[in-house]
């Protein structure tokens, strides 16, 4: 067992590796992705689909399963590993009957008193303008306001890239865990440096001012856990990515699962309260 740290069991050491290489490990196909922890992680994982309006979405995968003989409902943002694969799933950009697919199983989360474990692994939500027309904005603010209120544990685990509100929608959560070369931000380095400078060439420029890597949101009180990965990135050693989340899973469980739902609802308020306070 890892001593425990202020904010909780992992804290990585940050590693010589520049904010753009970290963007680059965390958005590699190699990386373990939703399918490999959904069945390392949990047993007897059942998927369900649609959104009881339109359709499904494959891009977001939600489900019931056991962790540790505790039941739990399952999340995550779908990638793959070819370019077959992620065409299927849009490369992980979920249109908006995946995130009403994943409220769905959100507040069939809170009605059977299942904690909700979440993995984010997504460069944001789909621009298209389907997507638009079926109500992107309204399914993701709609899944904010869900977990904001959720009256069960919410842990949320950005694994590779977490980008703007499409990550954010998953990510509303008691406990926010990353893997160490996994990164979050409000949008992409390209967009950033098309917004800010009219020029999407200085992506890498900007993956230094976004502050967006697990170390950065350490530090700011974004994140509480970095879980540690092997040098090359977790694809490297995947076993030892479950074994750490493995434990840090059931070690957050245990004290989410301890509190009542008044005090759970009120310390999540609080802490996204806190973001952006210098």
């Amino acid at each position: 067992m890892r001593p425990i740290l202020p904010r909780g069991l992992f804290q990585a050491k940050e590693k010589n590796i520049t904010p753009r290489e970290r963007v680059l490990m965390a958005r590699s196909p190699q990386r373990p992705n939703f399918k490999f922890y959904s069945e390392n992680l949990f047993e007897g994982f059942f998927e369900v689909h649609g959104d009881r309006q339109y359709g499904d979405d494959s891009a977001i995968s939600c489900g019931i399963a056991l962790f540790e003989g505790i039941p739990v409902t399952v999340a995550g943002h779908v990638k793959g590993r070819d370019l077959e694969e992620n065409v299927a799933v849009r490369f992980g950009m979920p249109n908006p009957e995946g995130y009403r697919k994943f409220r769905r199983a959100a507040l069939q989360a809170e009605k059977f008193h299942r904690p909700l474990i979440t993995f984010i692994d997504t460069p944001g939500a789909y621009p298209g303008k389907e997507a638009e027309a079926r109500g992107q904005g309204e399914a993701i603010a709609n899944c904010l306001y869900t977990l904001s209120n959720l009256k069960t544990p919410v842990i949320a685990i950005v694994t590779g890239e977490g980008g703007s509100g499409g990550a954010l929608a998953l990510g509303v959560a008691d406990r926010i865990i990353m893997l160490e070369n996994a990164v979050y931000s409000i949008l992409s380095p390209e967009g950033f440096a098309t917004i800010l400078w009219k020029d999407a060439k200085r992506s890498d420029e900007a993956c230094e001012v976004m502050k967006l890597t697990a170390h950065d949101l350490y530090e700011f009180g974004i994140t509480d856990e970095i879980i540690p990965e092997p040098d090359g990135g977790a694809e490297n050693d995947p076993q030892m990515i479950i074994a750490a989340l493995r434990e840090v899973i059931a070690e957050e469980l245990r004290v989410l699962m301890e509190k009542d739902t008044d005090t759970l609802i009120d310390e999540r308020y609080e802490k996204f309260r806190k973001i952006g306070r210098i």
